[in-house]
């Protein structure tokens, strides 16, 4: 007995000491209660685990209750991904609940509470209220209407009700104490006016509820026995039975609430009014982007029920705040995966394997384990030609002893079929390698039985056959940040760690044939590169994959190291965005005009090759302006417009209608100097014309349609 209790969590001994002194059992009784003013996140899946394992162990109910009590920020698409968010999880709620069903009821204590003289109705201004209330070290002072009349505390919450009153003239507070020590408790609003349409109830109220007034009363009126909150909700426990007290009967079951440190996460932010903000200024693409660490981000980047509830068992339930390490959350789905996901060969940046002694014409199907891990995942086909693919990476012409993989005069051995050797390479005009010419030992195969196929050899390469392979797109997402903490910094906004490479779309990949069937949500090892997943995206004519995780934390080698991940593209675009995000937020001109110059000068060094890519994803001001300086800074329009007119149009279009006057001027500014351009955006330059107020932008328009 002693052994189970040890490895009880503290909330689960409170229950235990509750059931211990009398509660039974069948008056257990869970809620899990979001706002639906956004998208669940990993966070919030640490409380869905914690008060469905409740559920679960004691055999409990487990409402779901929506806190639907602020029209303006609340949407029936939150509602719905926030149901299915709870059910992709695996867990089933007894009932579907909203604090908007409570409203009467709510309603009408609030007007016992008047008759009882414990609530009345304050015409304050929110700033003189403020000032009243006091501060942690000084006690408040009494509002001059606290001692309104019953009678006209009842008429001036009845024209409230009724909406004779405008938003923030009047709201309604419980009469407590305005000396005591707890603020919360300093005659706390209860209802306030907010003339919104409600996604529920319509336009039948325009006065609702506060959170704290609603909370404890809903527990109460669905007899919740233990209602779990997070840490920050601590402070309020003492208002939260203040208001149950006023309306406990005193022979049915009253709530108790208890509190646990919410979920934070390193290289992420958990807040959903910055999450909302980078949806809305677009840095990323929705709220399920794969970026993202809401429960529809990591379903679609690839994440499993298993591993997220993995995760929050391991992580733990504490009593103090603190950051848990995303490699955690890295770790128990690469765990999970590697036990499910089948194995399959890839190539993500493609050379060219001649097999020259391998007859021409011929392709044989070769047997490949599905999953080592799993006994019963069984084998498939895959077809090997005279043709290969594998990644450039692998193979070089010279190299150390601690290269075990492709080199010239050196054997390697192909992932379920021959021992090859590199005999020669092809290459361009650039002295890029076109082809690696190889020769193969066809006693070799992998499985025969032969003598040669068990010769060692120190490297295994995974390879997929040209004639057969499948043309697809692969988008590689790593972390949104580059700082562990980025919304910790005071002098610093925390999207200024936005990572530019938390998305490389690779449009050059190749998978084996198998993978042709693959449907939205299936996942994979692609072997040797890490784990990936079919997007929503994905059509049966454009195979689209998501990479879930790496194999190899390449992270955890840099923060070694002591130093933040290098974007992948080149260092120039770094330093570019970097000056830009300074530049964007400069207010004197003298720096701006002093980082501009830089960025003219480093726009000459980008690679060009990177910008289709970069254009392709630019979301942020930041971006759009960095890459509208290079244009007009450079020759790579000339550089671009021979393959990519297109998206550089695309590009322009929208950078002009951006919000940002900096942005708007750098596009006006492109299309001022590259003339011969002007007719592709004319309809959206005269539209600006109209609208237009800023005088720089509005004389270079003059300038350009003149």
């Amino acid at each position: 007995m002693s052994e189970e209790k040890k490895s009880l969590n503290f909330l689960e001994q409170i229950i235990e000491e509750d059931l211990a002194n009398g509660l039974t059992k069948d008056k257990l009784h869970f809620r899990f209660p979001p706002e639906p003013n956004g998208y669940l996140h990993i966070g919030h899946a640490a409380s869905i685990c914690l008060n469905f394992g409740l559920g679960i162990k004691y055999n409990a109910p487990v409402n779901l209750r929506f806190d639907d009590t602020n029209p303006a920020k609340e949407e029936q698409e939150y509602v719905d991904a926030i149901k299915k968010d709870i059910q992709w999880l695996g867990f089933k709620w007894a009932n579907e609940l909203y604090s908007s069903d409570y409203f009467q009821q709510l309603y009408d204590w609030s007007i016992q509470l008047i008759n009882d003289g414990l609530a009345y109705v304050d015409d304050q201004s929110s700033e003189e209220m403020a000032i009243q209330k006091g501060t942690p070290t000084e006690v408040g002072t009494n509002s001059p209407n606290r001692d309104r009349s019953i009678e006209e505390n009842l008429e001036l919450f009845m024209k409230m009700k009724n909406g004779e009153f405008q938003e923030g003239s009047h709201v309604l507070r419980a009469k407590i104490d305005m000396e005591h020590v707890n603020m919360h408790m300093r005659d706390p609003i209860m209802y306030r006016i907010l003339k919104k349409h409600h996604h529920r109830t319509g336009d039948d109220w325009c006065i609702y509820p506060m959170y704290d007034w609603t909370h404890g009363e809903s527990d109460y009126i669905e007899q919740i026995s233990h209602s779990i909150c997070t840490l920050e909700f601590k402070s309020h426990r003492e208002l939260y039975d203040w208001y149950v007290d006023q309306v406990y009967s005193g022979d049915d079951l009253r709530p108790k609430q208890r509190e646990f440190a919410r979920r934070n996460l390193s290289y992420t932010v958990m807040s959903k009014r910055k999450l909302l903000q980078l949806v809305q200024e677009g840095h990323v693409k929705g709220w399920d982007d794969p970026r993202m660490p809401t429960i529809s981000g990591l379903r679609r980047r690839g994440y499993t029920p298993n591993s997220i509830k993995k995760f929050s068992e391991i992580a733990g339930i504490s009593k103090r705040d603190n950051v848990t390490d995303v490699a955690l959350l890295e770790f128990c789905i690469k765990d999970d995966l590697n036990k499910t996901a089948p194995r399959v060969m890839a190539v993500l940046n493609p050379v060219k394997v001649v097999i020259t002694n391998y007859p021409e014409g011929k392709e044989e199907w070769l047997t490949a384990e599905n999953n080592p891990e799993d006994d019963n995942a069984g084998n498939r086909e895959v077809p090997f030609s005279k043709e290969l693919y594998i990644e450039k990476e692998d193979f070089r012409e010279e190299a150390n002893k601690k290269f075990f993989r492709l080199k010239l005069g050196k054997e390697v051995r192909l992932k379920n079929a021959y021992i090859i050797k590199a005999e020669c390479v092809v290459k361009d005009e650039n002295g890029e390698i076109l082809e690696i010419h190889c020769t193969y030992d066809p006693l070799s195969r992998s499985g025969s039985g032969t003598e040669e196929s068990q010769r060692r050899v120190k490297g295994t390469l995974h390879w997929v056959s040209i004639a057969h392979a499948i043309k697809t797109e692969v988008r590689l997402y790593d972390r949104l940040f580059i700082d562990e903490a980025p919304d910790s910094h005071k002098d610093k906004d925390f999207k200024e760690f936005i990572n530019p490479n938390s998305l490389e779309l690779n449009t050059n990949a190749f998978v084996e044939p198998s993978l042709k069937e693959a449907t939205i949500g299936d996942r994979f090892q692609f072997q040797r590169l890490g784990y990936f997943c079919v997007d929503d995206d994905n059509t049966a004519e454009h195979l689209i994959f998501n990479r879930t995780v790496p194999l190899n934390d390449s992270w955890a080698k840099i923060e070694k190291k002591g130093e933040q991940k290098k974007p992948a593209n080149n260092n120039a675009i770094n330093e570019l965005l970097a000056i830009s995000g300074k530049y964007l937020k400069s207010k004197e001109n003298d720096d701006r005009l002093s980082l501009l110059d830089k960025m003219s000068d480093l726009s000459k060094k980008i690679e060009f090759k990177n910008l289709p890519e970069l254009l392709k994803t630019a979301a942020s001001n930041k971006e759009y302006f960095t890459y509208l300086v290079v244009f007009n800074n450079s020759n790579a329009l000339e550089i671009l417009a021979k393959e990519h007119a297109n998206l550089v149009t695309e590009f322009i279009s929208a950078a002009l209608q951006m919000k940002n006057s900096y942005v708007r001027y750098q596009a006006v500014e492109f299309i001022y100097i590259n003339s011969s351009v002007k007719d592709d955006y004319i309809t959206i330059l005269k539209d600006m014309v109209a609208e237009e107020r800023n005088s720089m932008i509005a004389e270079r328009l003059e300038l350009i349609l003149n």
